[in-house]
Parts: C-alpha cells; sequence; structure tokens
C-alpha cells in the first residue's frame, strides 16, 4: 500500500439488520482525495446469495449510521452534504428518495428509533444564542467573550463545549409517501412566507452538560446518560437518567413537559458508555469502575452491568423501585466494548483479547459465550430476535477487519464467520504485507506479545519500531496503513503491546501507574531486539523508532536513555506533563492519575526534563488545532532539543487535532505519509 492508496481504504458502520433477518445495511465510507473529505453511501446487503449481489442503497455525499424501524419499513440513517453537519433521514427501506427529518445548526451525533415506530430521539449540540452561526455574518471572532469556571469546556476535534451542550430531541417520522414540501412563489405584495421542510422537535432535557448515549425502554420513555450530579465537573462519573412524559398531552408541539429519574447516580462510581434496555425492562449498560474518587481511570476496563426494573410506564413515575447496578462481568480479565444488543439469550458485546476484538455474549447470570475467534477485528453487530417459538435461531451479522480487510460485513454461525462482502479487495491488488505475530520474553521474564511486518525481499531491512497511543490502547490485527506504508517504502516494523496497553487485562494495563517509562521502555526495547534476533531480514545496525500521543511520549523517553537510533519521529506526543495541565482538554486528570503529582516524580517520569540528553535525530510532528495534547507540548520540546544542538525538525499541520493520523483531512494524511517517509528515507535510507 502507497500513501496514494488511502481512497482504497473502505471502513464499515455498525449493521444494521432488517427484522426477517433476510438482509443487512452498512454504510461503507472512505478518503476522498479529490473532495479532500470523506465520502461514503449505505450499501444493502442480502444474506444468502440466492438474493443477490451487495448494491449501494443511497447516493449522498456522506451517508452513515443506517437504523431500521421496528417494523422494518423504514431505514433512518445521517446524512452530510459538503461541508454541512450530518442530518436525520429516513427512507423507504425498499429504496426511494430519502425524506429528511432534523435541520440542526450543529447537526446530528446519534438517533434511536421509538418502539412504534412514529418517532425518532436523537442527540445534538444546542448552540448558545449568537455563537456558532446561529446569527448570518456573524463569525467566530466577533463573538462575546466567554466566562469560564469549569474544569471541562473543551473536547479535542471540537472546541469550545461549554456553550454547546449536546442535548435529547424528540421529533416525528415524517410520511415517506406524502407529497414533498414546495415553496411558494413571490406573489404581488412580496416574497411568500417559507414553508417549513423540516419539523420543529422538542427538546427533552435541559440541564447545560452533554448529554447522551440514549436507549429507549419498552414503554417509550428514554434512557440517556449525563453527568448531572453535584460535583461532576471534578470527576469521571457518568449519571444514568430515564425520561419520561405524558404521550396523551404531546401534542407536536416544542413545548414537552418531561421527568427525569435517576436510575444509576454518583454512589455506583461508574463511567458509563453505553446503555441498551430489554425488552424485560432490564437496563443493561457497559461501565468503568473509576473508585470512590471518581477519577480512577487507569487501565480499567469496562464490565457489564444490568439494573432491573426500568420502563415501568409512561408518565407513571417510572424509574422508581429499580433496582442498583449488578456486575455481570469481571473486568480485571474481560474488557468490553460497543454496541451493545439485546438478545433473547443475553446481551451482544465487543470483547478486546490480545490484539484481536471478538463477539461475545453475556446470559442473564453473567455467563460469557464467545462467538468469535481468531484473527479478527469486530466492531459492531446486530441480531434479529428470532421467533418466539425458538424453532429458527436467530441472525447475527457482524463488521469486522481482518488481516486482509478493512472492514467488512459477516453472519456468525457455529463454525465460524461466512463473509458476506469484501470491501477491500481492491486494496489487497494494490499489495499488502501480512504481518507476523511474535511474543518476546523481556528482561524480567514477562512476554511482550506483538507483530514483525517484513517488506519484499532479503533484507537485510532498515526497521522501524512504532509505538502506540493510549497507553492503554492496542496494536491488532486487522489491517493498518501505517504499517503498509512502511513496508512498502522498503521498512520492516516492529510494534507491540507493552505493559500498560490494553487487551491483557488490568494488571497489564495499571503497571505503569505513576511509573511511565520504566517497564514499559523496557518491553518495548525487549521486543525489538527479541525482533531483530529473530529474522535474519532485519537490519540491527540501522533502526529507527516513531509513535504517536502516548507512543510520541514512550519515543522521546526512549531516545532520552537509548542513542543507538538513527532518526526517531515524536507525533502528538505527551511530552511535559507539567504544561499538560491546565491546557490538555483532559489536562485536570489525566496527567494526576498516570504520573501523579509529586514534582519529583512527575519530573522523573517527563520527556521534557530529560530531553538535553537526546541526541537523535527527531522530527517533532503535530497538528495546529490539537486539544487533547496541545501544540505547546511539541514546540517546546522542539526549542529544547534545537537549543541542545539535535537535528530536528518540527512540522505542524493546519487546522487539524489529535486525530490527523486517523480521520484528518485525506489530503493532510497524504501529505503526512510524504513527511514522514521523506524523514526515513534521509536518516535511515532505503539502499536499492
Amino acid at each position: 500500500m502507497r500513501p496514494t492508496d488511502l481512497p482504497l481504504i473502505r471502513t464499515l458502520s455498525e449493521p444494521a439488520l432488517h427484522p426477517d433477518g433476510s438482509l443487512a445495511v452498512v454504510a461503507v465510507t472512505r478518503p476522498d482525495l479529490d473532495a479532500d473529505a470523506y465520502v461514503g453511501q449505505l450499501w444493502t446487503v442480502p444474506l444468502t446469495p440466492a438474493a443477490g449481489a451487495p448494491r449501494r442503497l443511497t447516493r449522498g455525499f456522506r451517508d452513515t449510521s443506517p437504523r431500521f424501524s421496528p417494523d422494518g419499513r423504514l431505514l433512518a440513517f445521517l446524512r452530510a452534504q459538503p461541508g454541512g453537519p450530518p442530518q436525520v433521514y429516513v427512507v423507504d427501506s425498499g429504496g426511494g428518495e430519502p425524506v429528511q427529518v432534523t435541520d440542526r445548526t450543529l447537526g446530528v451525533s446519534g438517533f434511536q428509533w421509538s418502539p412504534d415506530g412514529a418517532s425518532l430521539a436523537f442527540t445534538s449540540r444546542e448552540p448558545e444564542q449568537g455563537r456558532y452561526g446561529t446569527v448570518e455574518g456573524r463569525g467566530a471572532a466577533a463573538e462575546a467573550p466567554r466566562r469560564i469556571t469549569t474544569w471541562k469546556y473543551t473536547q479535542n476535534g471540537l472546541g469550545y463545549s461549554l456553550d454547546r451542550p449536546q442535548h435529547v430531541f424528540l421529533v416525528d417520522v415524517p410520511d415517506v409517501t406524502a407529497e414533498p414540501v414546495v415553496q411558494p412563489a413571490p406573489g404581488a405584495d412580496g416574497p411568500a412566507e417559507p414553508r417549513a421542510v423540516v419539523a420543529e422537535p422538542r427538546r427533552l432535557t435541559d440541564v447545560p452538560t452533554d448529554h447522551g448515549p440514549i436507549a429507549f425502554a419498552p414503554d417509550g420513555s428514554l434512557v440517556v446518560v449525563a453527568a448531572v450530579h453535584p460535583g461532576h465537573d471534578d470527576d469521571l462519573r457518568g449519571d444514568v437518567l430515564l425520561l419520561t412524559w405524558d404521550s396523551a398531552t404531546d401534542t407536536g408541539g416544542t413545548d414537552l413537559k418531561v421527568d427525569a429519574a435517576e436510575l444509576v447516580g454518583p454512589d455506583a462510581d461508574l463511567a458509563v458508555a453505553a446503555v441498551e434496555v430489554a425488552a424485560d425492562g432490564t437496563l443493561y449498560l457497559l461501565g468503568q469502575d473509576v473508585g470512590a474518587g471518581g477519577r480512577d481511570f487507569v487501565a480499567r476496563n469496562t464490565a457489564l452491568y444490568a439494573v432491573d426494573g426500568v420502563g415501568s410506564g409512561v408518565g407513571s413515575g417510572a424509574g422508581s423501585g429499580v433496582g442498583s447496578p449488578r456486575r455481570l462481568t469481571d473486568p480485571e480479565d474481560l474488557d468490553l466494548g460497543g454496541p451493545l444488543v439485546v438478545t433473547p439469550d443475553g446481551v451482544l458485546a465487543v470483547a478486546g483479547v490480545r490484539g484481536t476484538q471478538q463477539l461475545v455474549r453475556v446470559a442473564p447470570d453473567g455467563a460469557v459465550t464467545p462467538l468469535t475467534s481468531g484473527d479478527v477485528v469486530v466492531s459492531g453487530s446486530a441480531s434479529t430476535s428470532g421467533p418466539a417459538d425458538g424453532a429458527t435461531p436467530a441472525t447475527t451479522v457482524v463488521t469486522f477487519g481482518d488481516p486482509g480487510s478493512y472492514g467488512d460485513l459477516a453472519v456468525v454461525e457455529p463454525d465460524g464467520l461466512r463473509r458476506l462482502t469484501d470491501f477491500s479487495a481492491e486494496l489487497r491488488d494494490a499489495g499488502v504485507t501480512t504481518p507476523a505475530e511474535l511474543t518476546v520474553q523481556g528482561r524480567d521474564g514477562y512476554p511482550v506479545h506483538g507483530w514483525v511486518a517484513v517488506p519484499a525481499g532479503e533484507g537485510p531491512h532498515p526497521t522501524i519500531l512504532m509505538i502506540h497511543g493510549g497507553p492503554f490502547a492496542a496494536y491488532g490485527v486487522g489491517l493498518f496503513d501505517e504499517t503498509q506504508v512502511l513496508t512498502d517504502a522498503g521498512y520492516a516494523v516492529v510494534y507491540c503491546n507493552p505493559r500498560g496497553s490494553a487487551s491483557y487485562g488490568e494488571a497489564h494495563g495499571r503497571a505503569i501507574r505513576h511509573a511511565m517509562g520504566t517497564v514499559d521502555l523496557h518491553d518495548v526495547l525487549d521486543f525489538l531486539d527479541g525482533a531483530l534476533a529473530s529474522d535474519a531480514r532485519l537490519d540491527p545496525d540501522r533502526v529507527g523508532i516513531m509513535g504517536g500521543s502516548y507512543g510520541g511520549y514512550l519515543t522521546a523517553w526512549t531516545i532520552a536513555h537509548d542513542h543507538r537510533f538513527a532518526g526517531a519521529i515524536v507525533e502528538r506526543g505527551f511530552l511535559d506533563p507539567d504544561g499538560f495541565f491546565g491546557t490538555s482538554d483532559i489536562g485536570s486528570f489525566f496527567g494526576a492519575e498516570y504520573v501523579g503529582t509529586d514534582p519529583a516524580a512527575v519530573a522523573a517520569q517527563s520527556p521534557q526534563a530529560v530531553a538535553g540528553q537526546v541526541t537523535t535525530p527527531t522530527l517533532v510532528l503535530h497538528s495546529e488545532q490539537d486539544l487533547r495534547c496541545p501544540l505547546s507540548q511539541a514546540e517546546r520540546y522542539y526549542a529544547t532539543l534545537k537549543r541542545g544542538g539535535v537535528d530536528v525538525e518540527l512540522v505542524v499541520f493546519p487546522g487539524e487535532d489529535h486525530e490527523l493520523s486517523r480521520s484528518g483531512r485525506p489530503r493532510h494524511r497524504l501529505e503526512r505519509f510524504d513527511v514522514v517517509l521523506d524523514w526515513w528515507q534521509r536518516k535511515l535510507p532505503v539502499v536499492g
């Protein structure tokens, strides 16, 4: 894969499965270099070959997030026009012209069908009047000053958030067979009053904090996650609320009296990531135990919890008499992620396991059954309920990646996945490398698990040690553009999941809490040495090192202590814990939990504090609008190296945030690869 092959990367949304189990719909999205944007449409995929081949269902600029109505008659999705935010549309599931449902200034982030299919609940940011385009012709530079009294007021990729909180809204589903709205022509007295194209939604929440995710209960009440408890600005806990209203008085107007009952409060000490409600009123949620202080998030695996008695009746005090959250899975060894899918036999979730992501089913009693295995990265699932008599098993589909695919759709069957699509065929034709799995025994006997990707030819090849971000994240078995581009250019790539990483249990992840740059440094270096010793095609005398975010941290830390590398790339790094506090969008808690607050201990884990020891030629790569690891982290580090006489360069991408390498503008992603390859060709050239 070459940098110019970026448009061949096709990723899939969570699948939507028709209630009768006959077909699924997925959004297929790709970067487009000509449009310098991400484009994509919805595809319909029959589940049996006899029903035909996958086909494009919609033709929008960027159509995502498909969801069937409960009866399967309609399909709702998000559509973004060029330069515009996503809005909800609905279309007949058999095809036709989509009908617009929302027209929100800042767009829609997510939505859910009501149980009766008559309405949609959605989340959307509500801008403060006078800001964010609410007054035509008034730009951001002319807005009034912001008065800030909270810790949390910005978000990476968004900017200021305190004056545009995310709220929950309810809107009626339009009749897709009705005559479209036609605007009247001007009359003799002047222009006519324009007719509304979309219905005005009813806002269900009013506390000025972010709300979501959301899920409907069977009786039509709505579960929503929002931090509304006293002190929520200073902790990571989430509250789960049940919103109810009297449907008899809901006439479709904007005024709607809503009651909010607490289902899960701050005493549960949970950061809540996802919610779903079963037909019997059991609320299932994914939660991370953040401890009695509400901030201990480091390497805390996410578990599945259940709350009984939710949704006892709209307008009748629903939420009263509900039970406390019951933990169903053990977070020490099992880390779960969404989406949650409720089935008659239990709840489907995704488990991170040694660099893979597997679909599992958790029974009501907590028993866990793996439904997939092997080298797969499951990203979403959907399942039919199956007939009431249980004569035919439910149908389950997943979207997944593997060593040869960025994303495809498959049916889950007893003997494995039955693949239905092949959206990465063109990319494989362009050329991909399959990495080899490797486990190395570290200096203290600890096993370090990872992969080695080797380009074509006998070598010896220059070798790059690549370090992931997080730290509580993981490299995996799926196709990875970073590895593919480097191997195509002639570099062997060595990458692993050192202590501090996810998908190996909490103890593995928490090993570097208040001890960054210790065993994690040993693990990556020991894995590199093990890889070099195991394969003669890797050149031990020509090695480089690179990483982003936490990987930028560990790269900068490594080159201050090990001077073997011909070059280094420090990208979007957590480099100066002192400067991180008060500048990062997570600065109020991240550094305190990972490196502590004692000045001497912080300095003992700070790459900035040891930057004077660096002699390795270093490229410092950063994004101008990075609020996670602010640009000042890179600027100070670069200046320190330059003052010390190090061969150092700083490259800053305008308009990009912390996600440049993953979801930045397509042309910037291409230019980033050009910068990276140019640096390595100068400092670690490929011969021949």
